[in-house]
């Protein structure tokens, strides 16, 4: 049984605030999964990411948009933690994107054109996906009261 492991939807909302790394396992042309990590952001309540317009994901996720996303935490077992979601990727604008992706990995750009023109140059190879989620599985073993590692 789960549901004491599960976590809230506040829970989860948390966790994801506190990590940087994404899973993204999208489907390859031959069928196969094909895993990559990506520092992604919430924007709007919106998992997001950005990536070589070229890589192997956004080639799988052009030719079919399901993937699954998993985040994950802990070293020991019993302070396992987890969100992985299953569902669907659009492309969208790229600015507010790499804006919140960086502001959340290197922190504010702020007002500074100079800095936010070099960026959205470094940018120009990008693209933006968002991540809509249509199923959510969580855990999080530090409720257990065990800590006993199977």
């Amino acid at each position: 049984m789960r549901d004491p492991i599960k976590m809230s939807a506040a829970e989860v909302e948390a966790f994801l605030g506190e990590q940087k790394t994404l899973i993204v396992a999208t489907i390859g042309r031959t069928g196969l999964p094909h895993l990559a990590p990506m520092w992604f952001a919430v924007l709007d309540g919106d998992i997001v990411f950005c990536t070589d317009r070229k890589s192997q994901k956004i080639l799988n996720l052009q030719r079919d948009p399901r993937c699954s996303v998993l985040v994950e935490a802990g070293e020991t077992y019993d302070q396992l933690r987890g969100v992985h979601m299953e569902g669907v990727t659009e492309f969208t604008e790229l600015g507010p994107v790499v804006d919140a992706v960086v502001a959340r990995n290197f922190g504010e750009v702020g007002d500074d054109d100079t800095a936010r023109d070099a960026l959205r140059k470094a940018m120009s190879r990008r693209v933006a996906v968002i991540f809509r989620p249509t199923r959510t599985a969580s855990w999080d073993h530090r409720k257990t009261m065990s800590g006993a590692t199977p």
